[in-house]
C-alpha cells in the first residue's frame, strides 16, 4: 500500500492515553465522518492500544499502515484509509 502525501490526510486524531476500547470507538466514529478512500492519522500508545485498534479497523475493512511518529518516538502513528464500501 502506498502511503498518502501528508497533505492528503483528512483528519488527525491523538488517542494517546485513551483507554481501550474507547480509542477504537473514537477511531471508528471519526472514520465514519470521512469520505470513502480518505485518510485518518491516529496517534496511539504502543502495545495493546496499537494492536487492538489496528486489528479492529482492519476487521472493519479499512487499510491500516503503521509509520514512525516524528515528534514522539515512544508513540505509534497509524495511517488508516477508510474502506470504500
Amino acid at each position: 500500500m502506498a502511503l498518502p502525501d501528508p497533505t492528503a490526510i483528512a483528519r488527525a486524531l491523538d488517542l494517546r492515553h485513551t483507554p481501550c476500547p474507547l480509542n477504537l470507538i473514537r477511531a471508528r466514529l471519526s472514520l465514519e465522518t470521512l469520505a470513502p478512500g480518505a485518510w485518518l492519522q491516529l496517534d496511539l500508545d504502543p502495545g495493546e492500544p496499537e494492536e487492538s485498534v489496528a486489528a479492529g479497523l482492519r476487521q472493519a475493512g479499512h487499510a491500516v499502515q503503521p509509520v514512525a511518529h516524528p515528534q514522539a518516538p515512544a508513540a505509534v502513528r497509524l495511517l488508516v484509509q477508510r474502506d470504500g464500501g
